[in-house]
């Protein structure tokens, strides 16, 4: 952990995390059309979808805990195209045609949730600059130029542009840039302001939202809870990461967690000196991914992975708080702005996110059974959801669509392997990704462990 800082009694919690209305929990047995499990952003987007195309539809939302209590309030705040699955894997895949409609649906996902946010007057803090992903190291500049050549042979040439150092020290003033990878597909929001403004959105179009309602068990038209039942047509599970947790389910989803700080409000002097005097969301190159962005109130948010798997998928209040990681993550806040080294830290938090064994998420429904699903987003949620939320109106209401021909409908990843081989790879994935960014820092070049992590995971 820093020497400079002390983190560790700050308590687990994200900075987004405000108190909202009370909601009765279920206690009862109620009918409905649609039943979804999980009120993050994922069952609110299918909620709203849902409402908007048939409004006269009985749609019950239930919660474990409480609204946004997963990854939907716990993220770095970035509604970005980015895929998690590099397209030419989703060409090898299904096609290349598929993987063009990928990204022309993601980059449009982006829009879309500007789109709805200004069309229901929810505030959320979007604001659409872009992502600047910098390289600080020969190694980080070669794969920005190699993404941008990637992306044009692919057939993409719009999707990325290099930036030199000039370029891209004027955007961010961070230490040791030698260029960066810009895009425009991305966005930044409030992730609580989101995911609370569309639970009151939904509930103002006829949508019940229960809170602490723990689904005990389900089958074809029934869902149970500690408390009460919900008769329905259909149900979506939208649970990503808990999904984990779920009899039937420990090897569907591997919960992994990412880590976040935020800092005290920044003085205009300092966000002008940094050149952070925007929404442009921004991280480095390397392979252990790291991420920040301002917020509108201008606190620096900023983020990363490293935080270990835990043994059987576990996930827990303690799991969430992995102070070695707040402090390495602190670490490299510093890295980037040096001046930032006496920045107070007033908020630490964790969450779990989902990731499948081939890394590619997935909007799927069982015809016979009723039963929908989507997630496994890999930390890229906060716009894919939005994304899955239309394709799952689509299915449930059987409504003709291009992007029910997206490649993630109906995608089946296989199951991850049992225990202790789990554990074993993926915290060796971990391992191997961490080493990566050492041995680049060292050699100057291209790792070679990082080449073979490619392709034992299949995720590029």
């Amino acid at each position: 952990m820093s020497a400079e800082v002390d983190l560790s009694k700050l308590p687990n919690k994200p900075l987004w995390f405000e108190p909202d209305q009370t909601r009765r929990r279920l206690e009862d047995t109620v009918r409905a059309d649609v039943v979804i499990i999980g009120a993050g952003y994922t069952g609110l987007w299918t909620a709203y979808y849902l409402l908007k195309s048939c409004p006269s539809l009985r749609v019950v939302l239930l919660e474990k805990e409480e609204v946004g209590f997963g990854a939907s309030g716990r993220n770095g705040g970035w509604a970005s195209a980015i895929f998690p699955v590099s397209l030419s894997r989703v060409a090898q895949m299904y096609s290349h045609a598929d993987a063009l409609k990928l990204q022309a649906a993601m980059n449009d996902t982006v829009d879309e949730i500007g789109r709805v946010l200004a069309l229901e007057s929810v505030e959320a803090d979007y604001a659409k600059q872009g992502f600047l992903s910098l390289a600080r190291s020969a190694p980080q500049l070669a794969r920005a130029r190699a993404t941008v050549e990637a992306s044009t042979r692919f057939g993409l040439p719009d999707q990325w542009q290099v930036l030199d150092s000039a370029e891209a020290s004027s955007k961010i003033g961070a230490q040791d840039i030698t260029g960066a990878l810009y895009t425009e597909h991305c966005a930044l929001i409030h992730p609580g302001k989101l995911v609370r403004g569309l639970a009151r959105l939904v509930e103002q179009m006829g949508a019940t939202i229960h809170e602490h309602s723990n689904v005990r068990d389900m089958a074809k038209g029934l869902v149970n809870t500690d408390h009460g039942s919900v008769r329905t047509d259909v149900i979506v599970r939208a649970t990503e990461a808990f999904t984990s947790q779920q009899t039937g389910h420990s090897r569907f989803v591997v919960p992994l967690y990412s880590m976040v700080l935020a800092t005290e409000p920044l003085s205009s002097d300092v966000l002008r000196k940094l050149n952070l005097e925007h929404r442009i969301a921004f991280n480095d190159m390397r392979h252990l991914r790291v991420y920040g962005q301002v917020t509108a109130e201008g606190r620096l948010v900023f983020g990363g992975r490293g935080a270990p798997y835990h043994w059987g998928s576990k996930v827990s209040d303690e799991v969430d708080l992995a102070g070695k990681i707040h402090g390495k993550i602190h670490d490299t806040l510093i890295e980037f702005f040096p001046d930032l080294a006496d920045a107070r830290i007033t908020h630490r938090w964790g969450g779990a996110l989902g990731v499948s064994r081939d890394w590619c998420p997935t909007v799927s429904m069982d015809p016979k059974n009723r039963i929908a699903w989507a997630g496994n987003y890999v930390g890229d949620g906060v716009a894919t959801s939005n994304l899955a939320g239309r394709i799952l109106r689509n299915l449930i209401l059987e409504q003709h669509d291009e992007v029910n021909e997206l490649p993630i409908v109906n995608h089946r990843s296989p199951d991850w392997e049992r225990e202790p081989l789990r554990w074993i790879g993926i915290n060796g994935g971990l391992a191997a990704a961490s080493l990566s960014d050492a041995e680049e820092r060292f050699t100057k070049r291209p790792s070679r462990t990082a080449m073979l992590l490619e392709k034992l995971t299949g995720a590029h």
